[in-house]
């Protein structure tokens, strides 16, 4: 019975310290989204995206098809390409 008494303190100091650590990392992490927040606003991010961003290239009738023929066959003549646009 001893044994068993000294392994649960064990597994509670155990859990406990797991338990502290991710709290830690949490906050942590959480403060540096903040920080990082501050310095970068969303705002800024938004327009070196706009500035980089080229006119949308259209994709050629082979790799159209390719896709379609894909679909078609992944979904049983099921699927339905409507909208295709690069990232």
């Amino acid at each position: 019975m001893e044994n068993i008494g000294i392994a649960l303190q064990l597994m509670a100091v155990g859990m406990i310290t797991v338990f502290v650590i991710l709290m830690v990392v949490i906050q942590l992490s959480k403060g540096l989204i903040w920080i990082v927040n501050k310095l970068v606003p969303e705002e800024s991010v938004i327009e070196k995206n706009k500035s980089t961003k080229s006119a949308p290239q259209t994709i050629d009738t082979q790799t159209m098809s390719i896709i379609q023929a894909t679909v078609t066959k992944l979904t049983n003549g099921k699927g339905q390409i409507k909208n295709i646009t690069r990232i």
